[in-house]
């Protein structure tokens, strides 16, 4: 009986660990199953790439009463030739702008007390039109610019001079 006892004990605890070229074996087939598996997911995915995937979806639900027309691919314009053989001139450019400069009593009157000179400029220009001709054919630097239409139709410009230059000199 206590032979018997200890035999099942040895036999219980008799298991033997796998080898190790057993578990490399085990390992190895394992790896290769998982690249196979990894190949035919791929080759998959490409055949779907290449056929497109068909799948099968329901009826869209709308929403609203109103059909919206779906975007459709834009492609950028490729021209075969110009449109316009020239290239347009600008429509004002420095000699365009000012006309004449003002030389009335209240204008020469401007110049002395407040280091202003007026003009007469086209009636399509701005202000910063009218500061950049100003600063090229003068080469002077204007503060600011006051801009009025007259009854006439003519616009004139009240051009403030900065600090560093005369009015009187520049007249």
């Amino acid at each position: 009986m206590l032979k018997s006892k200890a035999s099942k004990g040895k036999a219980g605890s008799s298991k033997q660990a796998p080898s190790a070229a057993a578990t490399k074996a085990a390992a190895a087939a394992k790896a290769a199953a998982a690249e196979a598996a990894k190949i035919a997911k791929a080759e998959r995915a490409a055949r779907l790439a290449k056929s497109g995937m068909r799948i099968l979806k329901g009826k869209k639900t709308r929403t609203s009463v109103t059909f919206k027309r779906p975007d459709t691919l834009k492609l950028p314009r490729d021209p075969k030739y110009p449109r316009r053989a020239l290239p347009r001139k600008p429509k004002l450019d420095d000699h365009q702008v000012i006309k004449f400069p003002l030389t009335t009593e209240s204008a020469m009157k401007m110049i002395e007390d407040y280091n202003t000179i007026v003009f007469i400029v086209d009636v399509r220009a701005n202000k910063p039109k009218i500061k950049d001709a100003i600063s090229k054919m003068y080469e002077i630097q204007a503060e600011k610019v006051n801009t009025l239409v007259r009854p006439d139709g003519q616009k004139k410009a009240y051009v403030r001079l900065t600090k560093d230059h005369d009015a009187l000199d520049v007249a």
